[in-house]
């Protein structure tokens, strides 16, 4: 018996009222990661409160504005994932927001529960979003550090992309965050919502525990798709020849220092110093630009 039904989320499975993907921390047996994907049609808009939580509203597709507390933020956003980073807004917790788009287009939202609200609602600019190559060899992969400590200011959320070359394995060596070490190791859940280019595109994602947290998924993932992470070690997510894969990062936990601090397997972790000898997928930047 393995657990990738209860954290698998295939497309549509959770979808509720505007939402094609609601996950809640009470939908996922935890207390601080969600993940909203919004569907707008031309000229519709949505009003998001985010109560207890700090959001981002980060466009998949198409653009929008989002207007909070008298102020407008103009998302030029992108034609899709694996075409650039895009720009985003910020919410704090406690505020209200009507996120309108003209031409339409897909939005994640994704957030963070936190005590804390000494942030204002700010926009983030495509153009100082880091964009990194990290790996090498068919371990290549495209990382846009949106929302980390370094690259932009949040009480607790912490939300990136990661995007593969068809054929290459990404999340790799299998690391895991679940147990606060300090300077070592940060307890952090974490959602993957995944978008797989070409009609018949898929992936596999990996989650594994230890004798004492057991955890058992092998999932094969398709668009739309997402996979729910509340321990173990995750990875690999394997891309498969011909179809490139993306999947966003949604991670948050309970503490205050707000560090993303991993460990690898240990019967893994020497595949990273195999790199050194290796180039960097020549398939990489996706969007053309590192920064």
């Amino acid at each position: 018996m393995t657990d990738t039904s209860k954290y698998h989320l295939p497309k549509g499975t959770s979808a509720d009222g505007p939402y094609d993907l609601l996950v809640t921390p009470e939908s996922a047996g935890w207390g601080h990661s969600g993940l909203r994907i919004l569907t707008l049609g031309p000229g519709q808009a949505h009003t998001l409160s985010t109560g207890d939580s700090e959001f981002l509203v980060l466009p998949l597709t198409g653009s929008c504005t989002v207007t909070t507390d008298g102020t407008a933020f103009e998302l030029t956003g992108r034609t899709g994932v694996f075409a650039s980073a895009t720009d985003f807004a910020y919410l704090p917790r406690e505020s209200v927001a009507l996120i309108s788009s003209a031409d339409g287009g897909t939005f994640a939202l994704p957030s963070a529960r936190t005590e804390r609200s000494s942030l204002s609602a700010r926009y983030g600019p495509q153009k100082n979003v880091p964009v990194e190559l990290r790996g090498a060899g068919a371990c290549s992969r495209q990382v846009n550090n949106y929302c980390l400590p370094g690259t932009f200011e949040a009480e607790q959320l912490l939300v990136c992309e990661v995007l593969t070359p068809g054929g290459n394995w990404s999340s790799y060596p299998p690391h895991k965050h679940d147990t606060a070490r300090p300077g070592q190791e940060s307890e952090l859940e974490e959602i993957y919502y995944f978008q797989v280019a070409g009609e018949d595109g898929f992936a596999y994602q990996r989650v594994y525990g230890t004798a004492d947290r057991p955890i058992d998924v092998l999932a094969e993932v398709r668009s739309g798709d997402t996979v729910l992470i509340p321990h173990g070690w995750h990875g690999p997510s394997i891309a498969a020849p011909g179809y490139d894969l993306y999947y966003l990062n949604v991670m948050a936990g309970p503490g205050q220092d707000r560090a993303w601090l991993i460990c690898d397997d240990p019967a893994h972790g020497w595949v990273r110093g195999t790199w050194k000898s290796q180039d960097v997928d020549d398939r990489l930047p996706f969007e053309g630009l590192t920064q």
